[in-house]
């Protein structure tokens, strides 16, 4: 390991000064009235020393918690709910009378690589813009970006038209990822950060089933006419994201941005009106913040310097963060990219029937965070990544035996899928929070969009290429062997994190990877 590796992995301190090698003691918690000393500058430098970071981190859950969580983490149900329906409505799309003039491949080959393409750049874009100008100017942009895109969707009267804005809100969504992890993990306590970042990425699967089940209405021409059900699909989407802008409007900006950006007194008071919320609340004293960090704020870091933070001086974490964006993609697409052709080839499901096994393994990847996500801050982070990653990939090793050797059915294959997913959306939603809390703050938006749009563009583009003879050939062994492709690399990501994961639970974003504005304290 290099002198940079060690720096940037093991000899962060805490703001208070103590050394934070290992996540596995618990905070102090003091218990009496609390004093903060506010944010304030030294008279003999630029440097600034707040306290803000630990008077969040001791912050107990409260409703003002719910309503971040509700404002920026429900917006995953949307882009599970456009992904899903997307793809069921794909036959109705291409029958003559939809109103649109456009193939089925059309749908789920040009439109959907369209979508990736526009996620990832989005990703790139916003994520650059959020660590200049904000979280919260960026986290309302890119949902106006995704709403309008939607709407305009509903309204295709051409294939240029549905191709044009399937692009524009993927541009939004790959956004909104950049702009929402970074800011929920600056404003969620770090006793609770672990859980709420994989609930919040998983809720990606109620949008899921939501998209599945809806589509079966939507489609049913009894019910609707043929070329007005799949429009008013996306109208849905419209209304739904219309009131998660109104929730969202009342999220503050990140005060760790802020003092970072020499905005020491907005922050200030920005931090001091939560805890009197909380405190009013919770109707007993706050605990006393536990130390404190000094800066020089800067305005904004170079793209040279960002790539010398991610890519040398925090190396082995960019390797861990490839790895598990890598493998987590390569093994969804080996199950979901040809689910339904499977299902159809080998078990003769109709087609009109798949939407309800995918509601159902959609299941299995919501309940996999729900469950598993207390233990990634309890039990720690590199024993439960490396764990979901591995035990996921087994079980998939398992699932491609019993296929090719045909003992499943179509209802039995779903339950090993629900099974393997289980544990592998927990994994999956952990790549995320991993990146959003290993680098430092002010390339933390730049970081997640880069190791999104790297694991978007495996799955997206890769994977397809990879999996799709092999999932249509009919041919069970051929199957088998994308199973096998997608579990070796997700146990390869496993054994990644169980040596280079970072022991994150329970610390704070400054005690895990320090801010480049940092100056030591005397």
């Amino acid at each position: 390991m290099s002198p940079n590796d060690k720096a940037g992995d093991t000899s962060e301190t805490e703001y208070g000064g103590e050394a934070a090698t290992s996540g596995d003691s618990s905070p102090r918690t003091p218990t009496h009235t609390p004093t903060h000393t506010p944010t304030r500058a030294r008279t003999s430098t630029p440097a600034v020393t707040t306290d803000v970071p630990a008077r969040l981190d001791r912050l107990p859950w409260s409703r003002w918690h719910w309503m971040v969580v509700i404002g920026l983490g429900t917006v995953w149900i949307l882009d599970g709910l456009e992904v899903t329906v997307v793809g069921n409505i794909a036959g109705r799309l291409s029958e003559e009378g939809s109103g649109l003039p456009i193939s089925s491949a059309q749908v789920t080959g040009v439109a959907a690589a369209l979508y990736v393409a526009g996620a990832c750049l989005g990703a790139l874009f916003f994520g650059r813009l959020t660590d200049l100008f904000g979280r919260k100017k960026l986290f309302l942009i890119t949902l106006a970006v995704y709403l309008a895109a939607t709407a305009l969707t509903a309204v295709s009267f051409s294939s240029w038209w549905f191709f044009l804005f399937r692009f524009l809100t993927g541009f939004g969504i790959g956004g909104e990822y950049a702009a929402i992890n970074s800011a929920i993990d600056e404003l969620i306590p770090s006793a609770y950060r672990g859980r709420v970042d994989l609930v919040i990425n998983g809720s990606f699967w109620l949008g899921a089933i939501g998209g599945s089940l809806l589509s079966i209405v939507m489609l049913d021409t009894s019910i609707f006419p043929m070329n007005v059900g799949w429009r008013l699909t996306f109208a849905l989407g419209v209304v739904l994201g219309l009131v998660i802008l109104l929730v969202r409007r009342n999220v503050p900006e990140s005060p760790r941005w802020l003092f970072i950006h020499g905005r020491g007194d907005e922050a200030d008071r920005l931090v001091t009106s939560i805890e009197q919320q909380i405190t009013e609340e919770k109707g007993e004293h706050l605990p006393e913040p536990d130390g404190e960090i000094t800066i020089h704020p800067r305005k904004s870091i170079g793209f040279l310097e960002i790539g010398r933070t991610v890519f040398s001086r925090y190396r082995r974490r960019a390797v861990l963060g490839l790895a598990l964006f890598i493998g987590q993609a390569f093994l969804y697409n080996a199950i979901t990219f040809g689910f339904g052709a499977i299902l159809t080839s080998f078990f003769d499901v109709s087609t009109s029937h798949t939407g309800y096994f995918f509601a159902v393994m959609a299941a299995g990847n919501f309940l996999g965070p729900l469950l598993l996500g207390k233990l990634f801050d309890t039990v720690g982070r590199r024993i439960m990544i490396s764990g979901t990653y591995l035990l996921s990939g087994v079980l998939l090793f398992a699932t491609a035996w019993l296929f090719a050797a045909g003992h499943l059915t179509a209802t039995t294959l779903t339950a090993c899928w629900c099974v393997v997913l289980f544990f592998a959306s927990a994994g999956a939603s952990s790549a995320y929070l991993t990146v959003s809390e290993i680098f430092p703050m002010e390339t933390r938006a730049m970081a997640i969009a880069f190791f999104y749009a790297v694991g978007t563009a495996a799955g997206g583009i890769s994977g397809p290429l990879v999996f799709a003879e092999l999932t249509e050939s009919g041919v069970a062994a051929d199957t088998a062997l994308a199973f096998c492709i997608g579990a070796t690399l997700m146990c390869l990501a496993g054994l990644t994190a169980a040596f280079l994961a970072v022991r994150a639970e329970r610390r704070s974003l400054e005690s895990i990877a320090s801010p480049l504005s940092t100056t030591p304290t005397t």
